[in-house]
């Protein structure tokens, strides 16, 4: 048990150093974090103490495969395996120590150690590479009316606020580059103040602002309202007048009697109501005549002839 106790205690010392360790070694590291955005030039140092012999920078991206940069004073030679052709050695005055990376790109976020050997020792600088994706900002209004704002393909994802101030909705949406688009609408809109809107997008990349009138104002608002209650009363006339006549249509009192239709008479018709009258008078004619001829040749007078 003695034993034990001593092991247990002395374990106590030996974890405090390792801790110890790592902190010393972080520090002599110099681990630090660059920020830089997508499209931009950024130059990454490595610190020199004494005379060098070798040195190399070792690049490890979120994508891609390891890329290395070795450069020996030795043969003043220089090596680089798997690397993009926008990063390289920056020539400055002395040994080629720094990194130079041009139109960073998305893909070279990760990790870049610097590793020295010289005539003071071995030196390890390392630093964590973080490239920021500007937002793209727009701003327009919806088929509702409403301001809606929007910082496509931003990374970080971007910080929307309006002016004036209202409660919103926001909506993200992430891309397989690891960049994040925010949707925000207003949906807040007051008669009480002024109708335009702006919108405020904060990012590490940069601040932006953009307004724009979509909500209507007061004096818009009196004239959507008054033309909606005019086409209401319109409607309401029409429905009415129409109402009325199908109500009038249907009383008892407004039915009409179908007209008497007037007896046709054919020509045939009057032509046997004159027939008899006809036959009549042309029989009397013969009769008449037949009664002159014979007093005429008899040399009688009329009168007598009439008195027969």
């Amino acid at each position: 048990m003695k034993g034990g106790t001593n092991m247990k205690f002395a374990g106590k010392p030996v974890y405090v150093f390792v801790l110890l360790a790592i902190t010393m070694v972080m520090r002599l590291a110099g681990n630090s974090t660059m920020l830089v955005t997508v499209g931009n030039s950024l130059v990454l140092k490595c610190p020199i103490k004494g005379q060098i012999s070798m040195l190399r920078w070792t690049i490890t991206p979120k994508a891609g495969g390891l890329c290395t940069l070795v450069y020996r004073t030795d043969k003043n030679m220089t090596h680089r395996t798997n690397c993009s052709d926008n990063i390289d050695w920056k020539f400055i005055a002395g040994p080629a120590a720094a990194l130079e990376i041009q139109q960073v790109e998305l893909a070279q976020e990760g990790n870049y150690s610097c590793e020295v050997a010289s005539t003071d020792g071995n030196f390890l600088t390392m630093y964590h590479l973080t490239v920021l994706a500007r937002p793209r900002l727009s701003l327009y209004c919806d088929e509702q009316g409403s301001p809606v704002c929007e910082a496509a393909a931003g990374k970080p994802p971007a910080q929307l606020s309006w002016v004036p101030e209202s409660i919103f909705s926001a909506e993200e949406t992430g891309h397989h580059n690891g960049t994040v688009t925010v949707l925000s609408k207003f949906t807040a809109c007051s008669t009480n103040v002024t109708n335009v809107t702006s919108c405020t997008v904060s990012h590490p990349a940069g601040n932006w602002s953009q307004s724009i009138a979509c909500c209507p104002s007061e004096e818009t608002n009196f004239f959507l309202y008054a033309g909606i209650i005019t086409c209401a009363l319109i409607i309401i006339t029409l429905l009415a007048v129409i109402y009325c006549l199908k109500l009038h249509s249907y009383r008892p009192c407004h039915k009409t009697k179908p007209p008497e239709i007037a007896p046709i008479h054919s020509q045939e018709d009057d032509t046997m109501e004159v027939e008899p009258y006809t036959t009549y008078v042309q029989k009397e004619n013969v009769i008449y005549n037949s009664v002159s001829d014979l007093t005429v040749g008899q040399n009688l007078p009329q009168d007598l002839c009439s008195e027969t």
